[in-house]
């Protein structure tokens, strides 16, 4: 079959965008969606997906093979794009830089979606404005079992926070287990200064619900919702409103009106219902830009925390060491030499797979091989935690063994299943190391 015959040309806005194997399945399970199902749906939401993006770089990250394969990150443009379609050139943390697409319009959107970009990735800065966000981002991620109502209360509180601090949130659904609340604001602060805005903020959230919010940036130290502030780091990104997430009821990232958040559900939002809903309701989030905020007053707050012996939090693990950095070392594995030293954690890894499903899987085959012990294990004592190497992404889930009685707690096995894509590299590394 040639080129032509398995591709469809949608006219959007005077430009002509192709549609490659547009009847290729992207969700086969629960929903069953094509390629072209996923690009129309988009263009039934186009003002609202744009809102997001526009202007914006963008990460592509691509599912070549639907949502139920296996993705990778882009951040270069592709060399074959449309003459119509803009880059910029971004620096990174690690001293190098990309061109990355710039999406303006609803046929810029319907080609990054052709190359299997089920979900939109934008950094929070304009294209004309690379160093200084407009957008501060509240990612609220729930350890395992932590329950949805948990999640909403948690957001209600950072709500009540950033009105304290005249500012403005957009909440939206995470389109997985979360929530996010975004914050347009002034581009007059750089990336780190919107960072230690994000800390103070994440941390004042903590005070204030302190059994349900977690601040602290190693997963063997938190506890219900965490609030992810690196977030806010340079080269940082995250889904943006009306993305479709790759879960097998095709969950969408579906921004709401704060009266909505107490009794919303994230099954209600997918891909089959949010064009009738944002056709009769609009986008809540249609005013956005209207009124950017300004930082200072979660700046003298981080001040204050700072004041008080709070110094800057972990960074990503990817980002060199920042002046004023603890040791970036999860507490299991901090040396003794410290003052104060922390009791090693017990923790043991139970499975390593690029793909979560069968991650979590190999977690309940150790639960049930290991049953008397399972039963005291805590919410908060399962780690599941997302790798990113370069261009890919992988689950690892450790167990925290430190409510299992001594005599109970089951050794280190191997993982099942144990497939780490890192292995080979660090294998080949070691000898050069020693």
């Amino acid at each position: 079959m040639s080129k032509e015959e398995s591709s469809e040309v949608l006219s959007i806005g005077g430009r002509e965008v192709r549609v490659t194997h547009p009847d290729k399945p992207y969700f086969s399970k629960q929903t069953k969606l094509s390629k072209i199902d996923i690009v129309r749906y988009y263009l039934s939401v186009a003002p609202g997906a744009l809102a997001g993006i526009v202007d914006r770089p963008v990460v592509l990250k691509r599912f070549v093979n639907g949502a139920e394969g296996e993705a990778f990150y882009q951040k270069r443009a592709p060399a074959e794009r449309p003459a119509w379609l803009r880059t910029v050139t971004l620096s990174f943390p690690s001293g190098r830089t990309a061109e990355e697409i710039v999406v303006d319009d609803a046929a810029g959107l319907a080609w990054i979606v052709n190359l299997g970009c089920i979900e939109l990735h934008p950094h929070p800065v304009r294209s004309g404005n690379l160093e200084h966000p407009d957008e501060l981002r509240v990612d609220l991620d729930p350890g395992p079992g932590v329950a949805w109502a948990d999640v909403r209360t948690v957001a209600l509180e950072v709500k009540a926070l950033l009105d304290e601090m005249d500012l403005r949130g957009w909440p939206k659904t995470s389109g997985s287990r979360g929530m996010h609340v975004n914050v347009r604001i002034e581009p007059r602060w750089s990336f780190s200064e919107v960072r230690r805005a994000a800390i103070a903020l994440s941390r004042a959230v903590e005070r204030r619900a302190p059994a349900l919010a977690s601040s602290k940036w190693w997963k063997e130290e938190r506890h219900g919702v965490f609030l992810d502030y690196n977030q806010n780091a340079k080269d940082r990104t995250t889904c943006s409103a009306y993305s479709v997430r790759p879960l097998p009821d095709a969950r969408v990232s579906t921004p709401l009106d704060w009266s909505e958040v107490p009794d919303c559900e994230p099954a209600d939002f997918t891909v089959l219902s949010i064009p009738r809903r944002f056709a009769e309701l609009g986008d809540p989030h249609a005013d956005i830009d209207a009124s950017p905020g300004s930082l200072e007053k979660l700046l003298e707050l981080a001040a204050r925390d700072e004041a008080a012996g709070l110094g800057d939090a972990p960074w990503p693990p990817h980002f060199r060491k920042m002046e004023g950095e603890g040791p970036r070392v999860a507490p299991s594995r901090a040396k003794s030499a410290a003052k104060k030293p922390r009791a090693k954690m017990p923790l043991v890894v139970v499975a390593n797979s690029p793909d979560k499903q069968a991650a979590l899987a190999g977690l309940e085959k150790w639960k049930n091989k290991n049953a008397e012990a399972a039963g005291f294990l805590a919410v908060d004592d399962v780690l599941v935690d997302a790798m990113r190497g370069r261009s890919s992404t992988w689950t690892r889930i450790r167990v925290n063994l430190r409510h299992v009685p001594e005599a109970l707690r089951p050794p280190q096995e191997t993982p099942e299943p144990d497939d780490d894509p890192t292995r080979g590299w660090r294998a080949k590394r070691a000898p050069r190391k020693a």
